[in-house]
């Protein structure tokens, strides 16, 4: 039923198959080998019908159509049972496949996620699934029926004429030598198909994505081309997938219907002799369907169950690349402070962006980053979000070293908004909730502490964002995910440049009332310089070159006239 895949990852996606599903599974194979003893029983009463026709027997006759009217419904429901076990194994195996490939998906770190390409798992999850279903879960069952078809026909045949067997034996080698020499390429082209498609999904998700940049500058000519070259790339991967498919099919048929008359001629010679009954012939003949069919379609299926199984494998893969860090889980709560020490980092190693970062964050207070691009400042707060354990130094938490901190901890704890706020085409309620379950009072005063009453009291809380929030301006997508940050009460709040893509009004009233929250510690990115609300930071840490340039509130670093007198100065 399940072997043991090479790569241990993996076993779980077999196993998930199965899951609480042996025992369709199980029935569904049962009554596929009684589909194969149909088949026999049919091919019985043909031989029988001929040789009633030589001997003239009606009595016989009419014994045959009694036992056809009984056993011919009862063939029938046979087959809607089949199909119904077999649909219902297949759609539960599917659900918890596809259930276990998104969980563990879901488990990877957001830095992780984020220098990935989503194309590579939409296709994952969509082409590669339809080829999973047919070529691993819909065979599996014709794989027996076939086996069994051709053990059971092959004693059929020997019980009524062991030489016409024996013959039909001999004529199948033919058929097996060709189906095992074209099968194995069948493994390499499906594969094929498969990164295809991954790449065509990749491109029309990347044109798609970027079809306002597309259409203001007149690049449509370039995109069409673009689209245009993956669909042709991907589609010659499934023609020449499909022709050799073909191909095999075209020659297993030829060599098959050699067998056949091979089998005809003979029996018909022996049936000439006096040796066998043209009946026998006929049952013979009629047989030769059941051996010959999986000598021509078993190492084609065996072929896609294995290139099915390497798809399995490729999820299993990528979906255990950057896995979210397991390590010490910590309590959302922050009691001392978040501690930089030292702190140097690169995304390559001689090439260093932050250098030398020493900073305290305690609860409570407010904390303005601020510094020209390229300064690090943003990557800072990844670093906070345990997006990189590649730094020197330390990063501490409650004296806890982060590197040493599991991941899904460390969100409970921290809650990062920027620049660009996705919502779901969803309500404004279940956005703010993220399709959680919360009580009324809790959303209330989410929604009240980020300012969105006056959304609310002109939608409704079920009013539909739209894909990506487009019912909705960007000041009141960022106060939507305030209220998400609020609801969920993570005691650190990081803003990276929340409100750069604001209006001055609405940018100044979103940051005004992420300021005003009681409780958390807030660390915002920001390149507005605003004296109002510059003044409400209980520090501002000033970055040049990767590097802390000045530190103190408001007044202080002004009094200094450093490097943030000339930002404020030039913002001014």
């Amino acid at each position: 039923m399940m072997k043991a895949a090479k790569n241990p990852a993996a076993r779980q996606y077999y196993q998930a198959f199965y899951q609480d599903n042996h025992l369709r599974f199980a029935l569904g194979m049962v009554l596929m080998g009684l589909k194969t003893l149909c088949f026999l029983v049919i091919s019985w009463i043909l031989g029988a019908i001929l040789d009633i026709i030589a001997t003239r027997d009606v009595q016989h006759l009419w014994e045959l159509i009694r036992f056809s009217a009984v056993f011919l419904p009862l063939s029938l429901a046979l087959d809607l049972a089949v199909y119904r076990i077999r649909t219902s194994f297949t759609k539960k195996a599917l659900v918890q496949y596809k259930a276990l490939a998104f969980q563990n998906l879901s488990k990877k770190s957001i830095s992780a996620f984020s220098r990935e390409n989503t194309g590579r798992y939409i296709s994952v999850l969509t082409n590669d699934v339809n080829t999973v279903e047919e070529n691993y879960l819909n065979r599996s069952f014709l794989l027996l029926y076939h086996c069994a078809s051709f053990v059971t026909a092959l004693g059929m045949m020997f019980i009524f004429s062991p030489p016409l067997a024996a013959a039909a034996i001999l004529f199948s080698l033919l058929p097996i030598a060709v189906s095992v020499l074209m099968g194995g390429e069948l493994t390499r082209r499906e594969k094929t198909v498969s990164d295809r498609n991954e790449r065509f999904v990749t491109q029309v998700k990347d044109l798609l994505s970027g079809f306002s940049v597309i259409k203001s500058f007149k690049a449509e000519g370039e995109a069409q081309v673009l689209f245009h070259a993956a669909s042709t790339c991907a589609e010659e991967a499934k023609a020449h997938r499909r022709w050799w498919d073909f191909s095999l099919v075209s020659c297993a048929n030829f060599c098959g219907t050699l067998v056949q008359l091979g089998v005809f001629l003979l029996g018909a010679f022996l049936s000439i002799r006096g040796d066998i009954t043209a009946g026998t012939v006929i049952i013979i003949v009629n047989l030769c369907n059941n051996v010959l069919s999986p000598i021509q379609v078993v190492p084609q299926f065996w072929a896609g169950r294995k290139a099915a199984k390497a798809l399995v494998e490729k999820l299993a893969q990528v979906t255990e690349e950057n896995a979210g860090r397991v390590g010490e889980a910590i309590p959302p709560v922050l009691e001392e402070a978040i501690v930089l020490d030292n702190v140097t980092f690169g995304y390559e190693a001689d090439q260093p962006v932050l250098r030398d970062i020493s900073l305290r964050l305690e609860p409570g207070k407010k904390y303005a980053v601020v510094g020209g691009s390229g300064s690090g400042k943003s990557t800072l707060l990844n670093l906070l979000m345990g997006a990189y354990d590649s730094y020197s130094g330390s990063i501490t938490i409650d004296g806890r070293e982060l590197r040493e901190v599991d991941t899904d901890s460390l969100y409970d704890l921290m809650s990062l908004i920027g620049q660009s706020v996705f919502l779901f085409d969803d309500t404004i309620r279940r956005n703010i909730t993220m399709f959680r379950d919360f009580p009324d009072s809790q959303v209330e005063s989410a929604v009240k502490r980020s300012g969105l009453l006056e959304l609310l009291a002109q939608k409704g809380e079920e009013y539909r964002c739209g894909e990506n929030g487009v019912g909705l301006s960007g000041g009141e997508r960022q106060r939507v995910s305030i209220a998400r940050c609020l609801l969920r009460g993570a005691p650190v709040l990081l803003l990276d440049e929340a409100t750069a893509s604001l209006d001055n009004q609405t940018a100044f009233a979103v940051t005004d009332a992420i300021l005003r929250l009681d409780g958390l510690i807030r660390v915002v990115v920001t390149h507005r310089l605003e004296e109002t609300l510059m003044t409400q930071y209980d520090e501002i840490v000033v970055m040049r070159n990767g590097r802390i340039q000045e530190r103190g509130t408001f007044h202080q670093l002004m009094e200094q006239k450093g490097f943030f007198y000339s930002l404020f100065t030039l913002a001014a």
